[in-house]
């Protein structure tokens, strides 16, 4: 058997499991890359040739465990963001995409501030993307990252050492911003903001494995939310940005926390692909 019809093969397995075409394709793909230890490249140059001999059993062990939802970032132990090979276990939300929008929209606000002296605070950590990922844009920053989580912030601190960042950000374990003096010139964050309720509704992947300290933000969702706008706009510098994510049909709620706030003034919105409202962008008067 070739590993392009092995990987066919499990394709139709995740299907059968309830996994949509595309996500079944992409996971039976990206799954025999990690077992192969190949590259997209690679595996389009050789996904013809016959399977090595010890490819089958691992691949489909794996197979297996996605087929059963775990999510592929959790079995690779790999998750990409900002272009940065990232490691991921079930201690910490898996980054998405669309929390790209916040390192964006941080460099656009920052403009030629990105060269100077910084001082930075990523709020609810998980495996330190954000954190990361604005030490490698802004290289004069100091960084402060936090999480509940002591396991979490094992991840992050492995993946700031991988990416050479490790002596830029000190990682504290508090509640949000509890306890983390100021002045801040840039605060962001991806707090818990899923409604408690909402939690039958969401798919296995992240219901059954995500951790729920990272994902759920009380009967509302927005009480991590609320928790970021009122402790971030105590410890910005005058000038300073809050930026942070937040959840589906959300922006009113977003939009009020912000304009109740003193100090604080709302400049905008970002939106992801699909036109959701997925960042917020606020200013320290």
């Amino acid at each position: 058997m070739t590993v392009q019809q092995r990987v066919a093969r499990a394709r139709e397995i995740l299907r059968q499991s309830g996994i949509g075409a595309a996500e079944s394709e992409s996971s039976a793909r990206v799954l025999a890359e990690h077992v192969l230890q190949w590259d997209t490249a690679r595996y389009l140059t050789l996904a013809a040739d016959p399977e090595p001999p010890d490819f089958a059993d691992r691949y489909d062990a794996a197979v297996r465990r996605r087929a059963a939802r775990e999510p592929s970032a959790y079995i690779t132990g790999q998750r990409e963001f900002w272009g940065l090979a990232l490691e991921v276990s079930p201690a910490v939300l898996i980054p998405r995409s669309e929390t790209e929008l916040i390192v964006e929209a941080a460099l656009e606000v920052l403009g030629a501030d990105t060269q100077r002296r910084l001082s930075v605070a990523d709020a609810c950590t998980g495996c330190g993307n954000l954190a990361i990922a604005l030490a490698h844009e802004l290289p004069r920053a100091s960084i402060v990252a936090t999480d509940i989580s002591e396991a979490a912030l094992d991840v992050a601190r492995r993946n700031a050492t991988r990416h050479r960042v490790a002596d830029r950000i000190r990682f504290v374990r508090t509640d949000v911003l509890d306890g983390v003096s100021g002045p801040f010139d840039l605060i962001v964050g991806n707090p818990p903001y899923v409604r408690q309720g909402d939690r039958p509704a969401l798919q296995p992947e992240v219901r059954d494995h995500e951790p729920s300290v990272a994902l759920f933000g009380g009967a509302s969702g927005t009480e991590l939310v609320a928790t970021i706008v009122e402790q971030g706009a105590a410890r910005l510098a005058p000038g300073g940005f809050l930026l942070f994510e937040f959840g589906l049909g959300q922006e009113i709620a977003v939009e009020e926390l912000i304009a109740g706030t003193p100090g604080l003034t709302m400049i905008g919105l970002r939106r992801d692909l699909q036109g959701i409202a997925r960042t917020a962008v606020a200013r320290r008067l």
